[in-house]
């Protein structure tokens, strides 16, 4: 059986075509592992942090400690969200997330310095 140059040729191209668009699918696909990765190596670094946290024995202490902790997480999260995410909805849900989180951040450390 004789291979025809032309035909031969198609073959190559095609072949090229598949393996980069599957390199593209897979590269795609990793970056959007990288993004989901983040989030949870966020939330398993700030559940090991809140682990090793001490308790004082006063709740309200605690309560406050642990919550400012659990308050960063969600702010990390959020903004791994705004940089990567694709949908605007959750995307904004994210910016009020940010938005909340800071604030209240802020308070449990106001409190926190006044109980020192």
């Amino acid at each position: 059986m004789k291979i025809m140059p032309i035909h031969f040729f198609k073959v190559c191209i095609a072949s090229v075509l598949l393996t980069t668009f599957l390199g593209i699918a897979n590269a795609d696909e990793h970056r959007d592992m990288k993004g989901s990765d983040s989030i949870m190596h966020s939330m398993k670094d700030g559940m090991k942090k809140m682990e090793a946290m001490k308790m004082t024995g006063d709740v309200d202490k605690d309560f406050a400690m642990m919550m400012k902790m659990h308050h960063q997480q969600a702010l990390d999260m959020a903004q791994i969200e705004i940089a990567q995410g694709k949908s605007p909805e959750m995307k904004e849900m994210a910016k009020k997330i940010v938005s909340a989180q800071k604030k209240e951040i802020a308070e449990f450390e106001a409190w926190l310095s006044k109980q020192r």
